[in-house]
């Protein structure tokens, strides 16, 4: 399929899809034998490791993160356990964003209150 289709099939916009394929998270292969454009085909395994940069991506991980594990994680280079060490690697990042971000909230709230007072 082309580029057009797979931005179709995954709700992916071509911009960002040539984004990821310059960084190496998905390739297209051009057919030697048409010299006429340089059209490249992508495969339909790319809509499934679309999707799971998508969700990678809103649980969390960098793009350089899923770069070194993308290709491992569908290949099944990557054990159980691997996968495993992964997933709670960034649980105890969000853990920690958490609790970070529930400071940030605190410290908000108690400006606040501060200001409905008068006092700030």
């Amino acid at each position: 399929m082309l580029i057009n289709e797979l931005s179709k099939k995954t709700g992916v916009s071509i911009p960002t899809l040539r984004y990821y394929e310059n960084y190496g998270l998905i390739e297209g292969s051009i057919d030697e034998l048409v010299k006429s454009n340089n059209y490249k085909q992508y495969d339909e395994i790319l809509i499934k490791k679309i999707e799971w940069i998508i969700e990678s991506k809103k649980v969390g991980f960098t793009l350089s993160e899923i770069k070194v594990s993308l290709n491992d994680w569908f290949n099944n280079k990557l054990s159980v356990n691997q996968k495993i060490k992964i997933v709670q690697k960034k649980i105890g990042e969000v853990d920690t964003k958490i609790s970070e971000l529930k400071q940030v909230k605190k410290f908000l709230a108690q400006t606040l209150k501060e200001v409905e007072n008068g006092k700030c």
